[in-house]
């Protein structure tokens, strides 16, 4: 018997029991056949059918619930209940109605969510800058369309847009709704689909009006100047940065800064707070007030609530005697999300296909869209004109000889004979002499029918104007921009987030007295353990106690106030300032830096090295013999960032790394026993973190380099050997007395 086949790796078995009661057959089936059969099409669906917006700047669930409501005629109608909505939308939309009723909340005004809600909402529906405020059940509000809705449908019925058939092949519903403006960019989007995402913010309707009309005139506009800043309902302060604003602009990725806006109240001693950041609500702000002020990092809060009422959102700081608010809240800043970053990830559905796409593009899509809209809403509207005008045409034919028509109509016998007798007596077609003989009797007057043959000539007019348009690129662009000026002038609202051009950025390190200053010895173990220690519990301690397997790696003196740079396995630069760690004693093994720094799954630490004011440089090895010198000043940031990708070349591994204060002499070993001495004025420095360096020493395949550092560190007697008067050059055999104890492979330890 043949030995069976055992399954192959990566195969799922399934178990197919036989009718005949026989041992049940086990059929193989590869697990990545699988995934692709039973998860990409959902994860299909989910992108191009729910999480992400389409340039209309809806999602399905909102176009099928809008237009719900304006085929219920909500639209400058009374208000309905919810319920009903919701009720009528699950026609078109195969969900739950509390998925529906979350949609209609978020385009609510009452919510909040959109500077221009496209609900008009009445009853309780939470708020957007509320995590806790539940809004009220579907049976108990009430909806109607918001009149901007009127530009979200012109022309719906005027084949503008395509039509597909809904869930079940009942009804129908849009493909997109013909908006009249750029709506893609005025009301803020997020949705998460499988394997991406996407998070686009608001912008004032009245600037991307204006950038829209700009965009048609000249495609190379530089849109900035125009289309100042996002713009969000919650107001707040966007802290201006040109640089990261047309990064944004122009690849549709990239974060900004939005902080609270607050005033103190002299006579109360208080601070209230009445805007916040669109990205946070009250609760995550008291929750981390509440946390700092329980920890002891601020004292100078004696209570904080919130009052927020029908007047608006309010939380209020009571102030502590001689507390100084301006430097509360720069701290409050800094450490709480009243300043929040916004990170924007322009990705919309193009065609079916996700798009990331800048601002520029997006209007450049939209343009193209609402242009080729315009077409066949102009086309439908010429068709209907040229059949009236066909109708009018045989019309004039019968006033030639109204008498004989109405003898051909009495003198027939059977009425399925007129329409042809018709057609016969005064060669008109078919429609022509339906419309004919359907005139009513009071009708068959010469005034009627002059005073109808006189739009023929108004007709042929208005048709020919219209074809003119069809066909003329130019004529669309001015409707459009006509359009465009139109929903400005009815619609626009002054800009809610206030653009400051001019600050103090609240990231920026807390002020020396804020950071208690003492002298503390830091080490790191090679695992990656960090223990900071005061010389007082250093000299009480006793051994340094490490993890079986590891053992001591750096070694810093330093301030407590210093900043620590830790350099990973995938390149990025860890940055956090040594206050942020507590003092530990030598008999515990210390803070695991990949958690503690919220590294990547699989990162591990390489090197790191401790500053107080970002000077000197760093000398990075790598293992095929290159060495780059990059400025440690390459590291320093404005806004506080925690990460840094790109931290140095990922060309070849990293074999050693060092901090230069000053220019020494270094020793570099490779695996082939050759050493090199050279001095590291011979480096030139570079701003560019992840330059690949220069080489410095040449290798054979096989080798690489092992180890480097400063020469007084090393064991090395004769160093003139090794000493190299140009570079690269393959070093020197390293001989017995020179060798000492073995090498490690990165930088063993630093002061």
């Amino acid at each position: 018997m043949a030995k069976k086949k055992p399954p192959e790796e990566g195969t799922k078995k399934v178990h197919n029991p036989n009718v005949m009661g026989l041992r049940p057959e086990v059929l193989e089936q590869p697990i990545t056949e699988t995934l692709e059969i039973n998860y990409m099409p959902y994860a299909m669906s989910v992108i191009v059918s729910r999480a992400i917006p389409e340039i209309d700047g809806f999602k399905p669930s909102h176009r099928k619930l809008l237009y719900t409501m304006y085929t219920m005629k909500l639209l400058g109608g009374n208000r309905t209940k919810s319920a009903n909505v919701v009720g009528q939308t699950m026609k078109l939309n195969p969900h739950g109605d509390a998925a529906i009723y979350d949609t209609m909340v978020r385009l609510s005004r009452g919510y909040g969510a959109l500077l221009h809600p496209l609900v008009d909402s009445k009853g309780n529906f939470g708020k957007v800058y509320s995590r806790d405020m539940a809004w009220a059940a579907s049976r108990y509000t009430e909806v109607r369309l918001d009149p901007i809705c009127a530009e979200l449908f012109g022309g719906i019925d005027q084949d503008t847009v395509d039509f597909t058939d809904n869930y079940d092949g009942t009804l129908q519903e849009p493909v997109l709704l013909p908006t009249s403006f750029p709506n893609v960019l005025v009301s803020a989007n997020q949705g998460i689909a499988v394997g991406m995402a996407s998070n686009l913010c608001g912008f004032n309707l009245g600037e991307v009006c204006d950038a829209a009309v700009a965009f048609l005139k000249n495609p190379q506009v530089d849109l900035l100047p125009i289309l100042k800043a996002p713009d969000f309902p919650t107001g707040g302060e966007l802290l201006y940065d040109e640089r990261v604003l047309r990064e944004i602009y122009a690849a549709g990725r990239g974060s900004f800064q939005v902080r609270a806006k607050w005033r103190y109240v002299k006579a109360e001693n208080v601070v209230e707070i009445y805007e916040i950041p669109y990205s946070t609500t009250v609760e995550a702000i008291m929750d981390k007030v509440a946390e700092l002020v329980k920890l002891g990092k601020i004292k100078e809060i004696a209570d904080m609530r919130d009052e927020t009422d029908l007047n608006g959102l309010k939380l209020t700081i009571d102030l502590k005697r001689g507390a100084d608010p301006d430097k509360l809240m720069a701290r409050l800043m800094r450490s709480t999300p009243l300043q929040d970053s916004f990170a924007c990830n322009f990705n919309i559905l193009i065609a079916g296909m996700p798009k990331v796409l800048g601002v520029g593009q997006i209007l450049e899509e939209w343009c193209a869209w609402r242009m080729d809209g315009v077409r066949r809403r102009t086309y439908f509207v010429m068709q209907k004109k040229q059949e009236k005008l066909h109708l009018l045409k045989g019309l004039k034919k019968i006033l030639l000889d109204i008498d004989r028509a109405i003898k051909i109509i009495r003198e027939t016998e059977e009425d399925a004979e007129v329409v042809p007798n018709l057609m016969i007596g005064f060669g008109i077609d078919t429609v022509q002499a339906e419309y004919v003989a359907d005139i009513r009797l009071r009708n068959i007057n010469k005034e009627y029918i002059l005073r109808r043959l006189e739009e023929t000539t108004s007709l042929e007019e208005e048709i020919a104007d219209l074809q003119d348009i069809v066909g003329s690129p130019k004529r669309i662009k001015e409707i459009i921009t006509a359009e465009l000026k139109a929903v400005k002038k009815k619609y626009a609202l002054p800009r809610r987030t206030e653009i400051v051009y001019e600050y103090q950025t609240a990231a920026e390190p807390e002020a020396a007295e804020e950071i208690p200053d003492y002298p503390v010895h830091v080490f790191l173990s090679r695992e990656g353990y960090l223990k900071k220690i005061t010389p007082q519990s250093l000299r009480m301690s006793g051994e340094q106690k490490y993890k079986e397997g590891d053992g001591p790696f750096l070694r810093w003196d330093c301030s407590n106030r210093d900043e620590l740079l830790v350099f990973t396995s995938a390149q990025q630069c860890y940055k956090t300032r040594l206050s942020d760690f507590d003092d530990a004693k030598a008999s515990l093994l210390g803070e695991y830096l990949p958690t503690k720094l919220g590294m990547d799954p699989g990162e591990s630490v390489l090197w790191a090295c401790v500053t107080a004011g970002y000077g000197g440089h760093l000398l990075f090895f790598f293992e095929n013999g290159k060495a780059a010198r990059v400025e440690l000043s390459a590291y320093q940031t404005q806004t506080r960032r925690k990460k840094l990708t790109g931290a140095f070349s990922d060309k070849s591994p990293l074999a050693a790394a060092l901090l230069l204060h000053q220019d020494l002499e270094v020793a570099v070993a490779s695996t082939e026993g050759r050493c090199l001495v050279f001095h590291t004025a011979a480096l030139t420095p570079k701003a560019t973190r992840s330059t690949q360096g220069v080489a410095v020493m040449t290798l054979k395949p096989k080798y690489r380099v092992e180890w480097a550092r400063p020469l007084e560190q090393t064991t090395i007697v004769n160093p003139a050997r090794y000493r190299a008067r140009s570079l690269p050059v393959a070093g020197a055999l390293l001989r017995e007395e020179d060798r000492g104890e073995e090498q490690l492979s990165l930088l063993g330890s630093e002061e």
